[in-house]
């Protein structure tokens, strides 16, 4: 072999050692460029993703800290304390409840029942029609400047491959759909909040959809579409989203929460942070207490009445 010919005695004015590096490095150039070649005829064989044209492939985004900076219900709650949706009785009520969930960091039932009760009947009697339209003037006044431009960039690259994009959400669905429309995306699955008529009867339809409901809401989808799953992709920052992230063939963390971090890469998934400086602070309230209806929404004005107090 080449790289042994230095055992072998020459009449070179070279040095035996200078031989020997000057055959080892060709025959290492000669192995990386068989591998660089390997490597280029792998990648040809392996398409990008998203794959162009494949109808059987679609996008999921969770909506809060990865799509949008902060909790969307936050920023529709700021809007709809603005135009006096909150008394002074319901800001109290709202803020114990708040300041339970917090310290006592637990979930309980009977609790998480009447945090939900005391959200919708925010919008108990208010009809579908004017929160959709007060919806679409809030995304513009407080939504529209928080979009991730990474994470839009990740869902326009399914657009653009022909894919379908939905936002998978625990807000409402009506506030997702605004946003989802905003930002060009085929729908979005959220939380339905019960109406008849047209008006809110102050009820939920089924659970908040979070967690695992979000996994059974994409599932479901899918059927329906007739997607199949381990061709698609879905995308959140939170350790919750894990069963929804289990479920696809493409798992994104996308500026994920510490556990999801290290869940993700135990196995391996795709991870992207496009935060900047110092960590971000998760804008919203607990799981518990923020999925129905408008929940978030009194956080926020809680918080701006202790601000401005």
């Amino acid at each position: 072999m080449a790289a042994l010919g230095w055992l072998t005695p020459r009449r070179r004015s070279a040095t035996a050692r200078s031989v020997l590096a000057g055959e080892a490095a060709a025959e290492a150039a000669r192995k990386t460029s068989q591998q660089l070649a390997t490597d280029a005829e792998t990648n040809q064989r392996e398409p990008d993703f998203p794959v162009a044209g494949d109808a059987l492939a679609a996008a999921f985004f969770d909506l809060d800290n990865t799509v949008m900076q902060g909790a969307a219900i936050f920023h529709f709650g700021r809007g709809l304390y603005k135009r006096k949706f909150f008394q002074r009785r319901e800001l109290a009520r709202f803020a114990w409840q708040q300041a339970w969930f917090r310290i006592a960091g637990v979930e309980d039932p009977e609790h998480m029942q009447d945090v939900r009760e005391s959200a919708l009947s925010i919008v108990k009697g208010h009809r579908v029609s004017e929160l959709m339209s007060i919806g679409e003037e809030i995304y513009d006044e407080y939504m529209a400047d928080r979009i991730w431009p990474g994470t839009r960039a990740l869902a326009q690259a399914h657009l653009d491959a022909g894919q379908k994009v939905w936002l998978v959400t625990a807000a409402p669905v009506e506030t997702a759909t605004i946003i989802a429309r905003r930002l060009g995306l085929t729908g979005a699955l959220g939380t339905v909040a019960e109406s008849v008529a047209g008006v809110y009867t102050g009820k939920l339809v089924g659970e908040p959809l979070h967690g695992p409901a979000k996994a059974e809401a994409v599932r479901a989808l899918a059927a329906a579409e007739g997607l199949d799953l381990a061709r698609c992709a879905a995308y959140s920052d939170s350790h919750n989203d894990i069963p929804m992230l289990s479920l696809v063939g493409h798992p994104y963390a996308i500026n994920p929460d510490t556990k999801l971090r290290k869940y993700a890469r135990e196995r391996d998934w795709r991870l992207r942070d496009y935060r900047t400086g110092r960590k971000a602070a998760k804008v919203g309230i607990p799981a518990a207490a923020g999925v129905g209806a408008l929940a978030g929404g009194t956080a926020a004005a809680v918080a701006l009445h202790r601000r401005r107090r």
